[in-house]
């Protein structure tokens, strides 16, 4: 009997821990389909402190919501259908992003002047004004149809109901996209000005028969740029407090330099200043420089954002990206300029540590140098004291000698022998100084080894 061999689900070796985690980091945050004339109400809060039972606590208090487990929040991105609208929520590492996508509210689209969209929101505002955070970006963006790719006349008066619209403010506007047939799929326009009722306001239009899944990418786009444009310039109150403070830095390291220069002040007190500026520099240093990182990385996003509206100019009036280059890349540059001048403030200093610790060395080397010159000479004068010492030593023992054989002679002559004390005493004293004198030298060779 021939037995079926089922193919195997999985024939792979065991899977790293992280492997689906990695792998649906690009299914993460997908884009909403978006059915026009739509509205969307979006805000972007800074999530210092704000935690994420915090932030579930206020979704469970949408309609319908009661239920709603934490652990439905576990993948940072969260997306609410209710009957007549949608609630995006997604968590950042530094800002939480909620999106609220409703029908656009008859009358208020293309053709309107200057509509008041908050009356038709279907949240109550105190459902928004305790959201937890603090608000960095809030956006009306509406998309509606319109004669994207009419007539000269049309397309006028397309400009002309969008200048009704925002109230005739100075306006951003440009063409998105550039379809096979060279035309465009939708109008953007926006005044990047914060209204009275703290939003901004974008407005779509977009051509007849613009899928829904293109319309949500354009609306994450939209948004992403501006959240991105915000949190980039973060950067730059950071930079402008911190001028003067460098400013003041590289002057007291100059003078630290022309002071090791002239020699004018001892080492020990330029490394105290040297120490002291260097533990400023790398204190603001650590403080700063993940602020001045996060900026060059929102603005990467903001950049490739822009460049996927492929963007076209409309006579008059700059694009997105123009708008961009002439008011974010100054500010963004000062932010570089600022990073760039605290890292250099920072390798100066450690050159300047370089060359002081190399002067410090070489004094101290001069200063042992004499230390070990004084040492010999105070060594060879001990030696020649010794040596003098050793001169008595050899008298002394030798007079002590001559008096016990002096003292002996005396002894034998008074047991009658005829011997002359001074005579034997005056006749030993050569031989008793020799000897002496043999015994030190072999002592000497004994202890040190030295003849």
């Amino acid at each position: 009997m021939t037995q079926s061999l089922a193919p195997s689900l999985n024939c792979l070796p065991p899977d790293d821990a992280l492997r689906q985690d990695l792998h649906n980091e690009v299914h993460a945050r997908p884009s909403a389909d978006v059915r026009l004339p739509a509205w969307v109400m979006y805000v972007a809060l800074l999530n210092e402190g704000v935690t994420r039972e915090d932030e579930w606590q206020q979704l469970k208090q949408l309609p319908g919501q009661e239920g709603l487990a934490l652990s439905a929040l576990k993948g940072n991105f969260l997306r609410l259908h209710f009957d007549q609208f949608t609630v995006k929520w997604e968590r950042h590492t530094e800002f939480t992003r909620y999106s609220i996508v409703q029908n656009l509210p008859a009358g208020m689209g293309l053709g309107a002047v200057q509509p008041q969209l908050m009356p038709h929101s279907v949240l109550p505002p105190q459902w928004l004004s305790q959201l937890p955070g603090r608000t960095m970006a809030a956006i009306h963006l509406t998309m509606d149809h319109g004669l994207v790719n009419g007539t000269p006349d049309q397309q006028e008066q397309v400009i002309s109901q969008a200048q009704d619209w925002f109230g005739h403010t100075a306006l951003v506007q440009a063409k998105m996209g550039n379809t096979v047939d060279g035309l465009s799929h939708s109008w953007l326009i926006t005044d990047f000005k914060v209204a009275q009722d703290g939003f901004e306001r974008m407005l779509v239009v977009a051509a007849p028969g613009m899928k829904e899944s293109r319309a949500g990418r354009i609306s994450q786009r939209l948004l992403e740029i501006e959240t991105y444009r915000l949190m980039a310039l973060r950067g730059l109150p950071v930079a402008k407090a911190l001028g003067p403070m460098l400013s003041q830095a590289e002057a007291e390291l100059a003078r630290i330099t022309a002071s090791l220069e002239s020699k004018a002040t001892s080492d020990e007190g330029l490394l105290d200043i040297l120490v002291s500026l260097a533990a400023r520099i790398e204190r603001t240093t650590a403080e700063h420089m993940y602020r001045f990182g996060a900026t060059r990385a929102y603005e990467g996003i903001v950049t490739q954002r822009i460049a996927e509206l492929r963007e076209r100019s409309i006579d008059g009036t700059p694009t997105v990206g123009e708008f961009m280059q002439r008011r974010l890349s100054p500010a963004i540059g000062t932010v570089y300029a600022t990073a760039q001048r605290l890292a250099s403030l920072s390798e100066r200093i450690t050159r300047t540590s370089a060359l002081l610790r190399t002067r410090v060395d070489i004094a101290t080397e001069v200063q042992n140098q004499q230390l070990l010159e004084k040492l010999t000479r105070g060594q060879a004068m001990q030696l020649r004291l010794q040596a003098t010492v050793e001169g008595l030593s050899i008298a002394a023992i030798s007079y002590y000698v001559v008096s016990l054989i002096y003292y002996g002679a005396k002894a034998l002559k008074a047991a009658g022998l005829p011997i002359h004390p001074e005579i034997a005493a005056g006749v030993t004293i050569p031989l008793v100084l020799w000897l002496v004198w043999r015994a030190s030298r072999q002592l000497h060779q004994k202890i040190i080894g030295i003849d």
